[in-house]
């Protein structure tokens, strides 16, 4: 909590620590355009060697690392396969059309993970008519799916899909370290079967910038390209990509803690008549809710809960957003559950 508020609207609220701060600080620096950053060069091969992959980029956000690997993967008039509720499809500002001219063949799946099968559905015919079928993209865990962790067995099953058609394979893997401290399966054995492996830094991980794509040697040669391009080469770097290693060596264990106070404040909140939640479902930092049974809109109770001193975000009529990570303490928890009980409890009476 700061400056009085509960901040549950994100993960990317949190602020770097007093010892993320110092690490920054000191940090040894050179330019990064040019391969001349021993922080920036540092920090992406511990990303490399953590995804088991050749190489790394630092990037400034992961947004630019999905749009640079589809860049790379795709040609214009290409599709990409991902499931209709992932990331970019919503929230990168319709960049794979702006930046790479490819569409999107948007699959269903439950809570952003689909069947294997699916992917027979989604690839074109080999037919000049059609797009072509390029690229096959997974979110994991998937934001609107509430967290959602893929299970490997399926991760690994859909790929081998893709892979029939020779298809390429990107890994949205904005949050994939809390998928890894929650099932125990390591970063390198999810990233497998993936061409390329995009991992947020200023998510759960706490730092306060960029983020880091990986790929074979050749992928990210080409990406480097595509990131001067997009405006996205820095120079000493090493400041912030600080803050991106401090993160690694001492920030992942704790996920789990972000993980516990997601259950606890879901468990609170489902106790709200009116309120639907299914607490099994909560997987992760994220909490999903509808509030539909309290007559009121997502809007109106966030509204609510800000007046109160606690922030959410409203995704959709009636559905409500909470998002858990270090900036916030058990006790924020309850205070956040006292509040929605308070201000909540009375429905659209209040």
């Amino acid at each position: 909590m700061y400056d009085g508020i509960i901040d549950l609207f994100s993960d990317t609220a949190t602020r770097p620590t007093p010892a993320m701060r110092r690490a920054m600080a000191e940090a040894v620096v050179g330019d990064d355009h040019k391969g001349e950053d021993p922080t920036v060069n540092w920090l992406q091969e511990k990303v490399a060697d953590l995804l088991g992959k050749e190489d790394a980029l630092y990037l400034p956000s992961a947004t630019m690392g999905n749009e640079i690997a589809f860049k790379v993967h795709t040609n214009p008039g290409d599709e990409i396969i991902m499931e209709r509720t992932s990331h970019p499809v919503h929230f990168e500002g319709g960049a794979p059309a702006f930046l790479s001219g490819a569409m999107i063949y948007s699959v269903e799946g439950r809570r952003g993970i689909f069947e294997p099968e699916r992917i027979d559905e989604a690839v074109r015919p080999n037919d000049i008519h059609f797009p072509r079928s390029k690229l096959v993209s997974v979110e994991n865990t998937h934001n609107l799916g509430g967290g959602a962790i893929w299970p490997l067995e399926k991760l690994q099953a859909a790929c081998r899909r893709a892979r029939h058609y020779q298809l390429g394979l990107h890994l949205d893997g904005a949050r994939l370290l809390n998928a890894v401290v929650a099932t125990g399966i390591s970063a390198r054995d999810y990233a497998a079967p993936f061409d390329s492996v995009c991992l947020c830094l200023s998510k759960g991980l706490g730092a306060p910038v960029g983020a880091v794509l990986a790929g074979s040697e050749a992928f990210i040669s080409e990406a480097k390209w595509q990131r001067l391009r997009l405006g996205g080469a820095m120079r000493q770097a090493g400041i912030i990509a600080a803050g991106g290693v401090y993160a690694l060596d001492h920030h992942v264990p704790r996920l789990a803690e972000d993980h516990q106070h997601a259950k606890i404040l879901a468990g609170g909140l489902a106790e709200i008549p009116g309120i639907a939640l299914n607490v099994d479902e909560v997987e992760t930092n994220i909490v999903f809710f509808d509030v539909s049974g309290l007559g009121l809109t997502a809007a109106e109770v966030v509204q609510r809960l800000l007046q109160c001193g606690v922030r959410m975000g409203a995704l959709g009529r009636t559905r409500v957003r909470a998002v858990t990570h270090l900036d916030v303490t058990r006790s924020d928890i309850d205070r956040a559950v006292a509040v929605a009980r308070e201000t909540l409890g009375k429905g659209n009476r209040g």
